[in-house]
């Protein structure tokens, strides 16, 4: 894989402007942890050389000066809201978030549920943290919020949040989410912070889009694309031109806070330290980019493959059309379309060709491998040993599993499972082929090049199983499908 990004340089520059921010303020900065802390592969994506945790990292060697405040909004307890790229709730994720954090050395100072109102699964939840020594504390919807200034900065608004003890000059706010109401509680902890005499800060990490770089750069549009349901369009940031006179990129849902956090500020202190959404970022991930092409490439590449999601999840009821338009506007900016995309390309092609569900591979060197829907497999299943025989080097015509080890799979399935189809799914050729290699070198082999088929472009001709898809991820490959359900025997 061709690399644009120089992630060692991140995690320096990244960490040494978290410490500079911080001394501007004295006692204590909280940070807004915008997007993923940690496996943030969207990044990874259009930023190739960023690593997914880089996040992470770059905090650890913050690890002595910073606390982690974990947000979660009561509304999303009660409706049992899940993370789409993970599958659990936003409350198990909490959990997850804790662990994951400790793992690594860092302080998880408390748990915060903003929007507060006693109800049954939220007190459940309160109690089980409180069961395992977590600390919690609760924050309450404000009437008029964002707008009713004064009743906001009052003892009846943020005053009325319990306060969160923290202990260190880094207190790092993150959620499970988007919508989880994290600035509104570093905002909280300024008013309380400012009431005890206390000099705190705010700023805000969110690595999009990228600041430092142009509004239409393919990596500002690919957020777009990510963002796409949530109705972000990124922006010139208007008060930073007209401070500085400056061309800078932020999004909108800053910008248009921008003028209630100025007087929010403004009532808390008497006057705002920024001048510009951009002012309070701290991102330094556009001064990281080294191949600048590499990056261009790589986000057009996500921008496709946001859009067939956006297809899939239109026909499967999930999506809109107000999403699909809105990434069709954005290829168009990017000056793309789907033919760019080869995997996509070659596997309509072998399936106009052969009438039957195809699949495309494209390897690290440029080859393009296909599979196709037979007897025995799906095209899935086809693509996955067709591009590890041929990563191993071993002829397309030798077989590498075994029959003695497809039968028992079978007819589990059919026979047993009540299944009409018994075309084999990814998984369990997978677990045929290991079978196999207990007893044949070549299926061996093949196994082992699993692993290089990380970060790897498929695309096939229908829509795959729930169990299809979960294997291509835990493989590490970047799947699309057109919009089109798979024929059932």
């Amino acid at each position: 894989m061709k690399i644009g990004f120089d992630n060692d340089k991140y995690l320096k520059m990244q960490s040494e402007h978290i410490k500079e921010r911080i001394s501007k303020f004295g006692d204590k900065l909280y940070l807004e942890f915008g997007g993923k802390l940690f496996d943030d592969y969207h990044a990874s994506r259009v930023l190739p050389g960023f690593e997914p945790d880089s996040k992470l990292k770059m905090l650890m060697q913050l690890s002595d000066q910073a606390e982690i405040v974990i947000v979660i909004s009561a509304a999303d307890i009660e409706r049992n809201k899940v993370r789409a790229d993970i599958g659990i709730t936003y409350d198990e994720d909490v959990l997850r978030l804790m662990d994951a954090f400790t793992s690594r050395g860092l302080y998880v100072g408390s748990v915060v549920i903003t929007h507060y109102e006693s109800h049954k699964a939220t007190d459940a939840f309160k109690a089980k943290l409180e069961k395992m020594n977590v600390k919690v504390y609760l924050h309450y919807s404000i009437e008029g919020y964002p707008s009713n200034i004064p009743f906001i900065v009052s003892d009846e608004g943020y005053g009325k949040n319990d306060y969160i003890e923290t202990t260190r000059p880094l207190v790092v706010i993150t959620a499970p989410g988007p919508g989880s109401g994290k600035m509104a509680t570093c905002l909280s902890q300024l008013y309380h912070d400012n009431k005890r005499g206390i000099k705190a800060g705010y700023a805000k990490y969110e690595t999009f889009p990228i600041w430092n770089i142009p509004l239409k750069h393919p990596v500002n549009l690919a957020y777009e694309a990510a963002t796409a349901d949530l109705d972000d369009v990124n922006m010139i940031d208007p008060f930073h031109l007209e401070a500085y006179g400056e061309t800078t990129v932020n999004y909108n849902r800053d910008v248009d806070i921008f003028p209630v956090l100025n007087a929010i500020f403004e009532k808390i202190y008497g006057e705002n330290p920024y001048k510009s959404p951009t002012d309070m970022g701290v991102n330094m991930a556009g001064n990281c980019i080294i191949d600048d092409e590499v990056c261009r490439q790589a986000s057009n590449m996500e921008i496709i493959r946001r859009y067939y999601e956006s297809l899939n999840k239109l026909v499967t009821e999930n999506g809109t059309e107000h999403e699909v338009q809105k990434i069709e506007l954005i290829m168009n900016q990017a000056n793309i379309s789907t033919h760019d995309r080869k995997v996509a390309v070659a596997a309509r092609e072998l399936s106009e060709k052969l009438g039957v569900a195809a699949a495309a591979m494209e390897l690290d060197d440029g080859r393009i491998i296909t599979g196709k829907t037979s007897d025995l497999l799906g095209p899935s299943a086809a693509l996955l040993l067709n591009a590890l025989k041929t990563i191993a080097g071993i002829d397309h015509e030798t077989p590498i599993i075994s029959p003695e080890a497809i039968g028992p799979i079978q007819h589990l399935k059919v026979d047993y499972l009540s299944s009409k189809n018994p075309r084999l799914h990814t998984d369990e050729v997978l677990i045929a082929l290991a079978m196999s290699a207990t007893s044949d070198n070549n299926a061996k082999l093949a196994m082992e090049q699993l692993p290089a088929l990380q970060g790897l472009d498929v695309h096939t001709t229908v829509m795959l199983s729930d169990v299809d898809k979960k294997t291509f991820k835990k493989l590490g490959v970047r799947l699309t499908s057109d919009p089109v359900f798979e024929k059932k025997i």
